[in-house]
């Protein structure tokens, strides 16, 4: 299947996906509500019927969809981008429904709007997230991806391959890279299998080689030595030839929020907020972990008592395993967890410091001889750690953080990987979701130090969603 193809392709299927959510929560909110008297329910003293409102709301719904950009390939596959416009699309017209109605006096029925909106928002949300995961299936294998010519200068080609290839489902495929402005004798690492078929800093010779390698779009990054004005013409040619033209600045790990484009005196500027987790945002925090770490404590009490008296009867030793972690600015605390090794299992570790097969600082075994019978199961689904949740609710913790680190641990950190402790440590983060104890050292310090500089309310929340399916697929529990 053709690059261009694939996009048609999944645009057929996202207009089908839609015209049958929105059929399906209209017409049913419409059936819901007016039943057997559906054929004669009006909506205006005219007795215009309620069947002529559900086609109206159907298709305008489907075709707004379409004009907000929601089936735009460039936002398709990853991202919070598409969900957004689905949700944005959506209430933009019922508000609008509900302006129309006012100014018109139309007697509209609030059961009708009721089951239609939430309905429908949900099963399009689902769809798309449906076909977004086939999509992703297709991108690991290889299709369904954009082809990019990667222009710039080594270093930052290289980490721009990198990059990429760490997240396919991304769906950018670099094929060929253009060092334009640098000698002939500059070249990319051999093992990224990346070839340079060009240096001339000319339109022309980048446009032949974007034909050469097939690339469906075009990305700058750092090191380009291209004048403005060639820079103009060539997203001209790229523009007229139907190629996609994107820059990739030389900032990473640095969310969309943060990000601001400003155009001044011709120049798209690009303002990087600071982040900051103070005032009303350490507020809105703080309320949500005491509010969420209560329910969750009742919820799950039955089963807290179940675990409780399962680790009592298989092994000697207390239930609860208390161990000093660091928590915000350095300060200690004590971490509950429901008991999982032998006692005095930390008194082991010097002798199984060699089997050690963690990185960095870390030590992790995937058959760890200490771990009990019940211990074992409870770390498959996570379920010793449970009693944090008392830990969210004193405030030593949060339930969406970095993890929390040992004292040794942070004895060891390089001056860089303190920005870990900015914040709260979490029962969950980005760490728990993307590999957990399948994660290199590295890996966990980048993904904690983005959670740092990115945090928001709205990430909180995905995590705690993408929390559910991690624990449940238990990949890196151990």
């Amino acid at each position: 299947m053709e690059p261009r193809d694939w996009r048609e392709h999944y645009g057929r299927r996202l207009r089908l996906a839609d015209a049958f959510v929105v059929a399906w929560a209209v017409v049913g909110a419409h059936v819901v509500r007016f039943g057997q008297a559906s054929d004669t329910a009006s909506v205006t003293r005219a007795h215009a019927p309620y069947l002529l409102l559900t086609v109206a709301l159907c298709v305008g719904w489907w075709s707004l969809l379409g004009a907000s950009g929601s089936r735009e390939p460039r936002i398709l596959g990853a991202g919070a981008e598409e969900y957004k416009r689905v949700v944005s699309t959506s209430l933009w017209l019922f508000g609008l429904l509900a302006i129309v109605s006012y100014a018109f006096q139309l007697d509209l029925a609030r059961g009708y709007i009721g089951v239609a909106l939430p309905a429908g928002m949900v099963g399009l949300l689902a769809g798309r997230w449906i076909l977004r995961q086939h999509l992703g299936m297709e991108r690991v294998q290889g299709a369904s991806t954009f082809k990019l010519l990667l222009v710039g200068g080594p270093t930052a080609v290289t980490h721009l391959v990198e990059s990429l290839r760490r997240f396919p489902g991304a769906g950018y495929k670099p094929v060929a890279a253009y060092l334009a402005g640098l000698p002939a004798s500059a070249m990319l690492d051999p093992e990224l299998k990346i070839p340079v078929i060009g240096y001339e800093p000319a339109v022309p010779t980048i446009m032949a080689a974007v034909r050469q390698s097939d690339a469906d779009a075009v990305a700058m990054t750092a090191g380009v030595h291209l004048h403005p004005e060639d820079m103009r013409h060539l997203g001209w040619e790229l523009a007229a030839a139907n190629i996609g033209l994107i820059v990739a600045p030389a900032l990473t790990d640095i969310a969309g929020p943060r990000i601001h484009t400003q155009p001044v005196a011709g120049l798209p500027l690009i303002h990087v907020t600071t982040p900051t987790l103070d005032g009303g945002k350490r507020v809105a925090k703080r309320v949500f972990d005491l509010l969420a770490s209560g329910l969750l404590i009742l919820v799950s009490a039955p089963v807290m008592l179940m675990i409780a008296l399962l680790v009592r009867l298989d092994s000697k030793g207390p239930v609860l395993f208390r161990q000093e972690r660091v928590g915000v600015d350095g300060e200690p605390f004590i971490m509950y967890k429901f008991r999982s090794m032998k006692v005095g299992a930390e008194n082991m570790l010097a002798e199984l410091a060699a089997r050690n097969e963690g990185s960095g600082v870390l030590f992790k075994m995937k058959r760890d001889p200490r771990v009990t019978r019940i211990g074992a199961q409870l770390r498959r689904f996570s379920l010793d750690e449970l009693p944090q949740l008392f830990n969210v609710l004193q405030g030593a913790m949060s339930l969406v953080g970095p993890r929390p680190p040992l004292p040794a641990e942070v004895d060891a950190y390089e001056k860089h990987v303190r920005r870990r402790l900015l914040v709260k440590p979490g029962l969950t983060g980005l760490w728990q979701v993307s590999g957990r104890s399948n994660l290199s050292w590295q890996d966990s310090v980048r993904l904690d130090l983005y959670y740092v500089e990115n945090w928001s309310m709205a990430g909180d929340i995905l995590i705690l969603l993408r929390t559910a399916r991690a624990v449940v697929k238990r990949d890196g529990a151990y």
